[in-house]
C-alpha cells in the first residue's frame, strides 16, 4: 500500500474498518486507486473508498455486510 494511502486511511481515522473488510477487498481498492494514471483520478478514488468505510456497508458502489460468525 503506497504511504499516502495509508496516511489518508488514518487521517480518515478509518484503521478499524479498512482492516475489518475481507484482503480481497482490500487488494481490490489498493490495485483500483494505484491503476489510476492522473493523480486526480487516484484522490477521487482514495475519497470514494473512505466514503464505503465510513459508511460500512458499501463496496466499490454495491450493497455489501460483513458474514456473520
Amino acid at each position: 500500500m503506497p504511504d499516502w494511502v495509508r496516511a489518508a486511511i488514518a487521517e480518515a481515522g478509518l484503521n478499524d474498518a479498512y482492516e475489518a473488510r475481507p484482503p480481497y477487498q482490500r487488494n481490490d481498492y489498493i490495485g483500483w486507486i494505484t491503476k489510476a494514471k492522473r493523480t486526480e483520478t487516484q484522490q477521487r478514488r482514495v475519497a470514494q473508498m473512505l466514503e464505503e468505510l465510513r459508511a460500512g456497508d458499501v463496496y466499490m458502489k454495491m450493497c455489501w455486510g460483513p458474514k456473520a460468525p
